[in-house]
C-alpha cells in the first residue's frame, strides 16, 4: 500500500473530494481519507447555487449533475405562520448556468468522489484517522480501516482537513465543549415523495426557535431541512412525551408554517429523520494551522442562506489555486515558509469572499428564528417581495469566488 504522498486530505464530501480532483490532475498524488461508505445521507439543505455550476462541469461530474439533479430553483419564498410570500431568485450571467438546482449528498457526493479516484486520487474508504503528527511540511497520519482494523502510517508534506461540521480533527477534539446551551442550534433533515411543493420554488421558513429550507432535489425527492434551538426542541418534546425529535420537529413545523402543512399534505416521508449538531457557525480558520482547512472546517455560515455547499466547493477551488500555482521547483511544499505564505494568501481569500456570507447568514438566521421581532419584515415583504431577491442577491447566490481563468487553468491540468 501506498504511505507517501504529497497531499492527505482528511474528509471526502464536497471539499475534500473537489480537491483531491484538482490537486491529482496538477500531478501531485494525493491520499483521499474518510471514515464513512457512500453513498450516504447526510444533513444538509442540497442547494446548489447556479455560480457553483461551471465548477461541477470543469471537475468533469457536469452532466451526471444534469441528469440526476431537481429542476432548476428560479423562485424564492418566505414561509412564516399564514404567510408565503414568493419572490424571483437572480439569475446568474453564466452560460448555460442561470439557475441553481439542488441534489442528494448521497449521490452528488458519490459523484465526486469517483472522479477524484479517476483522477488519480487513492481514496481510502472507509477509513478513520486515529493520530495525527509533525507539522507544515511534514505530516504523519495513522489510520486505520473500518473494515479491518488494518493500521497504516500515511505521510505529506500537505495536510487538508476537509471534515464536516460535526466531526473535529484529533487537533481539536480536546477543546470542544460537552455541555449544551439552550441558545444550541440542533439540525434535522427528511426526505418525502410526492409533496405539493412547487417544482422551481426554494421556500425559507421561519418559526419560533429556528429556521429551515425545503426544496425538489433529483428523483422528485422534496427535502425538509431545518436548524432548532436546544431550548425549542426540549420543550417541544416535553409537550409530546415518548414521540420521536423529528416527528415533534415535524409537527412544529406544520402548526408553525401553513406553507410547510400544505406542501407536506399529500407527501409521504422516505426513511427517518436524519439529525446532527449542534452546529457551530463562524470562521475556523487559524493563523497558527500547520495544515490547510477547506469547507466547513475552514469556515461555517447558519445554513438558512443554503451556501453551505458552494463554500465547500468554492473554498477546495481556493486553497488549490494557491497551493499549485505558488508551487516553485522540487521540494519545495515541505518549507514552513512556502506553508506560512501559501497559508497568508488563501485565508485572505476566503475571508474576502466568504466572510461576508456569514455575516449576512447570521442576520438572516436571527431575524427568522423570532417571528414576533421580524413580524414588522413580513408586512413589508408582503408589498415589496422583491426585498427577497435582493436577500438572495447579497448572500452570494451568484458570486463565484474563483475566476475564470483559473477554472479553466486548475481543471485542465495545465497548471504543473
Amino acid at each position: 500500500m501506498q504511505t507517501n504522498f504529497d497531499a492527505i486530505i482528511i474528509g471526502a464530501g464536497p471539499a475534500g473530494s473537489t480537491a483531491a480532483i484538482l490537486l491529482a490532475r496538477a500531478g501531485w498524488s494525493v491520499a483521499l481519507v474518510e471514515k464513512q461508505r457512500f453513498p450516504r445521507r447526510k444533513v444538509c439543505g442540497e442547494c446548489i447555487a447556479a455560480s457553483n455550476l461551471p465548477l461541477l462541469e470543469a471537475l468533469g461530474i457536469g452532466i451526471e449533475f444534469d441528469a440526476h439533479a431537481g429542476p432548476p430553483l428560479h423562485q424564492v419564498a418566505l414561509m412564516q405562520r399564514e404567510r408565503t410570500i414568493i419572490a424571483k431568485l437572480p439569475p446568474a450571467e453564466l452560460p448555460r448556468h442561470t439557475w441553481g438546482r439542488a441534489l442528494g449528498r448521497e449521490t452528488f457526493d458519490t459523484l465526486l468522489v469517483e472522479q477524484a479516484r479517476l483522477a488519480g486520487t487513492i481514496v481510502l474508504q472507509p477509513w478513520t484517522v486515529e493520530s495525527m503528527e509533525g507539522l507544515a511540511g511534514d505530516h504523519r497520519c495513522e489510520i486505520r480501516s473500518i473494515a479491518s482494523g488494518k493500521r497504516e502510517i500515511l505521510r505529506a508534506p500537505v495536510l487538508i482537513a476537509a471534515n464536516g461540521s460535526w466531526e473535529s480533527l484529533l487537533s481539536g477534539r480536546a477543546t470542544r465543549r460537552l455541555g449544551r446551551r439552550p441558545s444550541d442550534l440542533f439540525a434535522f433533515k427528511a426526505n418525502f415523495r410526492g409533496s405539493a411543493l412547487i417544482n422551481g420554488l426554494l421556500p425559507v421558513l421561519s418559526f419560533k426557535g429556528g429556521y429551515g429550507g425545503m426544496v425538489v432535489a433529483g428523483d422528485g425527492i422534496t427535502t425538509l431541512a431545518c436548524c432548532i434551538r436546544s431550548d425549542r426542541l426540549e420543550a417541544l418534546r416535553h409537550e409530546a412525551p415518548g414521540m420521536r425529535a423529528g416527528d415533534v420537529v415535524e409537527n412544529a413545523l406544520k402548526q408553525d408554517c401553513r406553507g410547510v402543512a400544505e406542501a407536506l399534505g399529500p407527501a409521504r416521508r422516505e426513511g427517518e429523520w436524519l439529525a446532527s449538531g449542534p452546529i457551530a457557525p463562524g470562521i475556523r480558520l487559524r493563523y497558527d494551522d500547520e495544515h490547510f482547512r477547506i469547507g466547513n472546517a475552514a469556515g461555517e455560515a447558519h445554513p438558512i442562506i443554503g451556501e453551505g455547499i458552494s463554500m465547500a466547493i468554492q473554498s477546495a477551488w481556493l486553497l488549490c489555486s494557491h497551493l499549485i500555482f505558488t508551487k516553485q521547483g522540487q521540494g519545495i511544499v515541505a518549507k514552513a515558509a512556502w506553508h506560512r505564505e501559501v497559508g497568508n494568501q488563501y485565508r485572505a481569500d476566503w475571508r474576502r469572499h466568504f466572510a461576508p456570507r456569514l455575516r449576512i447568514a447570521a442576520l438572516f438566521a436571527h431575524l427568522a428564528m423570532r417571528p414576533a421581532v421580524s413580524a414588522p419584515l413580513m408586512s413589508m415583504l408582503s408589498w415589496t417581495p422583491s426585498i427577497l431577491t435582493k436577500g438572495a442577491l447579497i448572500s452570494g447566490k451568484i458570486r463565484c469566488a474563483v475566476d475564470v481563468e483559473t477554472v479553466a487553468l486548475l481543471a485542465s491540468g495545465m497548471a504543473h
